[in-house]
């Protein structure tokens, strides 16, 4: 099973690209974050027409996400993260695809820090990880998937020096990252390429992109169940530099499942 994340930063204006990287990788699943769009002018049909379903939480001209499977259909488990019920951002939604639970997450960006928008950041990373700790009670096979926007170690940053206070370097956000792995979450990119620097986003500005000057803030988080079933993962880097691409590449990751058993009794 290919499943992958990607930010495609206003899914309506950057549905071309995102059309042509779905038939060019074929992913299984797929978390999609910064939809920028209502529910009602999300591209349902282009999307079953490239041969996934889909489920999604729009929010006009903000967030929103979505998550898609390859010839099948995402069965909605719940809209929204638990712990704030006057919360209206589209930031979460979780499904079941395939025999495993899919948690699509936008997680704040939390600028300018501190402030109100570092605080409801910080708030909804402890929601995050009260969330995190109940998947990992069921015991079935779990992923947290998406944009948190979160450098979790100086290897995920062009230029640690240059980010100390922002928002997605600071001590408290990556604190509330490590907390969250230390539940039993396996930060699946960084498993895999342990000291290697690899980046997911390219700002638009200073010619980011052509100087490589990245972040690591899309991941891929595995309970026990689905960490020991991991065999690869990369960023589809390339995407970036194509034509009004988003400021985000597609992250992917390959698990080998067993196979579920169906028969009766």
């Amino acid at each position: 099973m290919k499943i992958s994340t990607f930010n495609v930063n206003g899914i309506n204006g950057r549905l071309p690209v995102l059309l042509r990287w779905l038939a060019e990788a074929e992913p299984d699943i797929v978390c999609l974050q910064e939809l920028k769009a209502s529910r009602d002018k999300f591209p349902e049909g282009a999307i079953q027409s490239a041969g996934y379903g889909a489920i999604w939480q729009g929010q006009k001209s903000w967030n929103g996400v979505a998550i898609l499977a390859r010839d099948a259909q995402p069965v909605e488990t719940r809209r929204g993260l638990p712990g704030d019920d006057e919360d209206e951002q589209s930031r979460y939604l979780e499904a079941a695809v395939g025999g495993v639970l899919i948690g699509c997450l936008y997680l704040p960006n939390g600028n300018p820090a501190p402030g109100p928008k570092f605080d409801y950041k910080l708030r909804w990373f402890e929601r995050l990880k009260a969330h995190g700790a109940e998947l990992l009670a069921h015991r079935i096979p779990v992923a947290l998937i998406g944009d948190f926007n979160v450098m979790p170690t100086e290897l995920d940053v062009y230029k640690p020096e240059r980010w100390r206070d922002d928002a997605l370097f600071r001590p408290e956000v990556r604190r509330g990252f490590h907390e969250l792995l230390a539940q039993g979450w396996t930060d699946a990119i960084r498993t895999l390429h342990p000291d290697k620097r690899i980046f997911t986003f390219w700002d638009y500005f200073r010619n980011a992109w052509g100087r490589d000057a990245g972040l690591r803030i899309d991941h891929f988080l595995l309970n026990p169940q689905l960490a020991k079933c991991l065999t690869a993962g990369d960023v589809d880097r390339e995407v970036r530099g194509w034509e009004k691409a988003s400021d985000h590449a597609p992250a992917w990751i390959h698990l080998e499942l067993e196979p579920v058993d169906r028969r009766p009794g």
